[in-house]
């Protein structure tokens, strides 16, 4: 796929503050910020491919090391068995993958996040403004696609297994979290699109896990949330995901220019392999940790109970945010 890099225009991003049923604004600055549809990305990625590229329903249950060989070998909820050269688990936060690597099943947060679309058929007022508003232990978040069609999330309280399969009732608890909200918050929860409505449980990995975690063994790794699953509070996992695949995919042409007919033997492409991941995991350790953790001290400032546990956190965080609140979005992972 081809990427042309062009001249953003910057989006005001506005932090504000609930007082009394008004927002007021606490800081504002402009980014070169866009949010896109993530079916969007996932279709123009995929139709660069080769056809047969991708299996769909395809679900694997399991993945062992073949004795002989070295290569991974998956087994699928259908009976089907891969035999793979090179895997990379891409497979999110329950990654089947990570659990055969050893890894630590991720933490999740006592809070869960409400997303969704709202589309105004005659156009919003929000202009490109990315809003980040804070009030009675809420956050909420709101940017705009494009003219006529907004993005949000919402952070409520874990609620029960039942209401993340109602639709309605995903909408009900949300207004009921933003009653002391203003108006235009609560039109935009009550007219958004129902199909596009989600309550999903934050997870994270601990920073201080990724730290001796081991990503990677034989020609088998994790990228991704199977690798770092952290929460939205820094609006970053997406963005990780890709610096993942280009340092991944940079790593392995540097140490198989040739492509796997450059490899003489299974012995010699599994060591060659080994030493491409071995770099990959090395390069992407730091960057990784300092996401994650500026994502676990971010959501702890919110979430806390505790206002000791909440200003050792700021504290901590004022240290992460020295050259700027979003420097960890400031971040060249190279090119391919």
């Amino acid at each position: 796929m081809e990427l042309r890099r062009k001249a953003i225009p910057l989006t005001e991003i506005r932090d504000m503050w609930l007082h009394k049923n008004k927002m007021q604004v606490t800081s504002c600055r402009k980014e070169a910020l866009r949010c896109l549809k993530r079916s969007d990305l996932i279709e123009s990625l995929a139709k660069n491919l080769p056809v047969g590229s991708i299996r769909f329903g395809c679900q694997i249950v399991a993945v062992e090391l073949d004795p002989l060989s070295s290569f991974p070998i998956l087994y699928a909820n259908d009976g089907a068995t891969i035999k793979a050269k090179v895997l990379i688990g891409c497979d999110g936060s329950n990654s089947v993958v990570a659990k055969s690597l050893g890894l630590q099943a991720p933490k999740v947060c006592p809070i869960s996040a409400v997303r969704a679309f709202t589309s105004y058929s005659d156009g919003h007022s929000f202009d490109s403004h990315f809003i980040r508003l804070s009030g009675d232990g809420v956050l909420l978040g709101r940017v705009p696609v494009d003219e006529k069609l907004v993005y949000w999330f919402v952070s409520v309280l874990c609620p029960s297994q039942d209401v993340q399969k109602d639709h309605e009732l995903i909408k009900k608890v949300t207004l009921e979290t933003l009653k002391e909200f203003p108006t235009e918050v609560i039109e935009m929860v009550k007219h958004c699109d129902s199909s596009s409505l989600s309550l999903t449980h934050i997870w994270y990995r601990a920073p201080w896990h990724l730290f001796f975690a081991n990503f990677w063994q034989r020609t088998m790794t994790v990228a991704g949330d199977a690798m770092h699953v952290m929460g939205p509070f820094l609006g970053q996992g997406g963005s990780a995901g890709l610096e993942d695949a280009i340092v991944l995919a940079r790593c392995i042409v540097q140490e198989m220019p040739m492509g796997p007919e450059g490899a003489t033997s299974d012995r010699e492409m599994v060591k060659r392999i080994g030493r491409a991941l071995s770099k990959y995991v090395n390069e992407r350790r730091l960057r990784i940790m300092r996401l994650s953790t500026q994502s676990y001290l971010t959501g702890s400032v919110i979430m806390a109970s505790s206002w000791v546990k909440k200003l050792v956190c700021l504290a901590i965080l004022i240290v992460f945010l020295r050259s700027g609140s979003l420097s960890h979005s400031n971040y060249d992972c190279g090119s391919l």
